[in-house]
């Protein structure tokens, strides 16, 4: 793998580790005010 490639490999792979991380803080916030809006109705 010359140089170049592995730039562009690690680039993109950088890429999807940031939108999965994103995804999962999306997540973790939504279930955390789902969590919140049960609770304060019953």
């Amino acid at each position: 793998m010359t140089p170049e490639e592995r730039a562009i490999f690690e680039k993109r792979r950088r890429g999807r580790n940031i939108a999965l991380m994103l995804l999962l803080v999306g997540l973790s916030v939504l279930f955390y005010f789902i969590g919140i809006a049960r609770l304060l109705r019953s």
